[in-house]
């Protein structure tokens, strides 16, 4: 009884609050220009706001004329400041928390989140639940098990601002009506070797009635490849009522068919897209493609377009302006305190009724050693197509270009961890080329005019990417290998796993 009153209870929050969020779909361009000024009036007395003459801008093109595009570097003198107690430096109070993450230049990064931020970051994700419940008219899962795997709930504290990992943060606010049915325990939760916690995880949940497991793509095909191979089993004959997995960080596709495999029967997936400087996108519509740019939750969006990201003369669109199918650089102005701060990830629009986003890439992960310049949806897309053309399987790639070979012509090389072998790697080789060149006109021209050869492939062992993730001290549930790159320094490391 307890159980079917819950669930009919999900389905009345979901049904309302879907309706509510009807509001922003329709009022995004409008609600976004509303919000930037809000922001800026809020922070006219700040030290940013006085040296960027927040008193005088009344528009977005005002903003745009007096606030230049950021990154942590620009914005890290006032960070040290605001870590020493400092208020009203970037935003009118301390923050709440620091998000710390790392930074490849820059060190350790320390983003702000303010009072008024957190809880956008809780509701990005109910809201997520919500439109799941609301779609398939289905809230069974509410009554089972649900992992919310996080990085250690441990937080320091400097000046009165809690410092962790973001999804440590996180799990100080789940909903208590959530926390009974929550896995793991929080003391398995705190462990800091990620894979003892993995194998302590297995030991608290392999018997559990799991219906819902969150976590990051590559965390969760080392959670079910461990599961299986204790249980010879499917991970949907362990759990026969798992219906949902919730996933982001890394995009999703390249893992499918190896997390159908590890499933061995139908879960529903919902995508999300969110980060330490806030929650910004989740698949609305299971069923379908994309995700729901989210404009009302205190963010408010601009897009350079990726051919003239880094270039002075850079068009700084808005909503309004944003084309379809066109890779853009995300740039955020937050209720934390960041302006104009570019984040490094890279958008495509599918839908404008309402916005709706595919996370096509880095703006620092591609490859472009011959001008070609390869982003990360590229190779991703050219490598799911080329996996169904050959029933093939993969754990994880890497591609880096080769400018000086012994021999022959320059290439890209992708390092390759199968899961499963095409029968033919040659045919596999020149498919998944051909893929690419479909997709990327400028590496077609390269390999046309006999400036590179065909790509290369060199296949790793088994683990090696897990094995690698150790030796750098990333192993762990929010850090990922880039797919890419414009250098080898990745690929020259993962080469003494070649077989």
């Amino acid at each position: 009884m307890l159980n079917f009153f819950k669930k009919n209870v999900a389905l009345a929050w979901a049904k309302k609050h879907v309706q509510k969020t009807g509001e922003f779909k329709k009022n995004s361009v409008r609600n976004q220009e509303a919000l930037l000024l809000s922001l800026v009036k809020t922070a006219q007395k700040t030290l940013f706001g006085r040296e960027h003459d927040f008193e005088n801008i009344h528009s977005i093109e005002d903003f745009q004329n007096k606030v230049p595009v950021s990154d942590y570097e620009d914005l890290k003198p006032y960070i040290e400041r605001v870590k020493k107690g400092q208020a009203n430096i970037l935003w009118t109070e301390t923050p709440e928390y620091f998000a710390k993450t790392s930074g490849t230049t820059s060190g350790s990064k320390y983003i702000p989140i303010s009072k008024e931020g957190m809880p956008f970051q809780v509701a990005g994700a109910q809201s997520a639940l919500f439109h799941y419940i609301a779609r398939k008219n289905n809230a069974d899962f509410v009554n089972g098990k649900m992992i919310f795997l996080q990085g250690s709930p441990e937080l320091q504290e400097n000046f009165g601002i809690k410092t962790g990992r973001l999804s440590g943060i996180v799990a100080h606010h789940i909903p208590k009506y959530l926390q009974k049915n929550r896995l793991p325990s929080w003391e398995t939760n705190m462990m800091e070797d990620w894979e003892a916690k993995v194998d302590k995880i297995i030991e608290e949940t392999e018997h559990e009635n799991m219906t819902l497991i969150s976590g990051i793509p590559p965390w969760l095909v080392m959670y079910f490849e461990k599961l299986t191979e204790k249980h010879g089993k499917k991970i949907k004959q362990l759990f026969p009522n798992l219906q949902l997995l919730v996933t982001g960080g890394v995009n999703y596709e390249p893992y499918r068919d190896k997390m159908n495999d590890l499933l061995g029967g139908k879960v529903d997936i919902i995508q999300t897209f969110p980060a330490s400087e806030g929650f910004f996108a989740f698949q609305d519509d299971y069923t379908k493609e994309g995700l729901l740019l989210l404009t009302d939750h205190g963010i408010f969006y601009e897009f350079i377009p990726l051919e003239e990201y880094g270039k002075p003369d850079a068009r700084r669109l808005t909503l309004k302006d944003v084309e379809l199918n066109k890779d853009y650089a995300l740039i955020l102005t937050t209720n934390s305190g960041l302006w104009a701060y570019s984040i490094g990830d890279v958008v495509r629009f599918i839908d404008k009724d309402p916005y709706r986003i595919l996370v096509s890439g880095r703006t620092k992960h591609f490859t472009s050693a011959f001008g070609e310049h390869v982003i990360a949806f590229e190779v991703e897309e050219a490598m799911k197509a080329t996996l169904e053309k050959h029933a093939a399987q993969i754990t994880e790639f890497h591609l880096a270009p080769q400018v000086n070979p012994s021999e022959g012509l320059p290439y890209h090389e992708w390092l390759i961890e199968f899961e499963k072998k095409p029968e033919d790697l040659e045919l596999f080789r020149e498919e998944l080329d051909r893929q690419l060149r479909a997709r990327n006109t400028y590496y077609d021209d390269l390999i046309t005019g006999n400036i590179l050869q065909p790509l290369i492939i060199t296949t790793l062992k088994k683990n090696a990417f897990h094995e690698y993730a150790k030796s750098q001290g990333k192993l762990g549930g929010q850090n990922k290998i880039p797919r890419l790159a414009n250098d080898r320094k990745i690929a020259d490391q993962l080469e003494i796993y070649k077989l």
